[in-house]
């Protein structure tokens, strides 16, 4: 199994989305205050609304800029909180297409997508 995994969300209907047909997710929404911390993370990427790379793992990594803590089960999903953004977002069941069970934390890091 992966350590990092890499998505690409963007804007859908004015609501941030992300695709991966590995999983079988297409258009599936950050909801939930998810969202939100999107919206602020994504302020200074140029361009975000159209894609953005989110790199993320439940260890940290090289780079990693965000951390994010476990806090509770909710909605057959679970709440993580940034100490750093003071904010919390709803991870939908999706999340146990990329790990086993929640992890206790989620390390991330966002970026412009590199033009090819």
């Amino acid at each position: 199994m992966n350590s990092l995994f890499v998505i690409a969300p963007y804007r859908y209907l004015g609501m941030w989305v992300f695709d991966d047909a590995k999983r079988g997710l297409v258009q599936e929404p950050f909801v939930g205050g998810a969202d939100d911390i999107l919206d602020k993370l994504t302020a200074s990427i140029p361009s975000a609304e159209s894609g953005f790379r989110l790199v993320f793992s439940s260890e940290p990594f090289p780079g990693h800029t965000l951390h994010f803590v476990w806090r509770r089960a909710e909605m057959r999903g679970n709440i993580y909180y940034s100490e750093a953004l003071d904010m919390e977002g709803w991870l939908c069941p999706a999340l146990l297409r990329y790990f086993d069970q929640p992890p206790s934390a989620i390390f991330a890091k966002v970026d412009s997508i590199p033009d090819a």
